[in-house]
């Protein structure tokens, strides 16, 4: 960006992290889930964003705006650019469940290399 390359936060306190989430409207199946998730993340960390866009948040990872991501039931189109942007950044990417498919499964956990573990044993409990 601006001739310079993408890389994610340095950040390495999760009270210092700000993630982004997909909320799930009222109507779908998924809202539950990830109530109980925000309620797990939002207490250790400095917040959490959302602004609507898949994409967008993947690429704010990659610049160091976000610390990490995650959302469930998207489509492959919402993913794949911002899949390689983040990835190319140094950011790890895994399905929320480690057997699932990233783009056939619409799941999707990423986060800066320091903060992916933690991130991950919240939001997979």
């Amino acid at each position: 960006m601006n001739d310079q390359r993408l890389r994610g936060s340095g950040r390495r306190s999760m009270i210092e992290c700000v993630f982004a989430t997909g909320l799930p409207f009222g109507g779908r199946t998924d809202l539950p889930e990830t109530l109980q998730e925000l309620a797990r993340v939002m207490p250790g960390c400095a917040g959490v964003r959302r602004w609507g866009s898949a994409a967008l948040d993947l690429a704010y990872v990659a610049a160091g705006r976000y610390d990490g991501y995650w959302e469930r039931r998207l489509n492959a189109w919402d993913l794949a650019a911002g899949l390689l942007i983040v990835r190319e950044a140094g950011a790890l990417v895994e399905p929320i469940q480690p057997d699932a498919d990233i783009l056939e499964d619409g799941e999707i956990l990423c986060a800066t290399e320091a903060m992916f573990n933690p991130l991950a044993r919240l939001i997979r409990q």
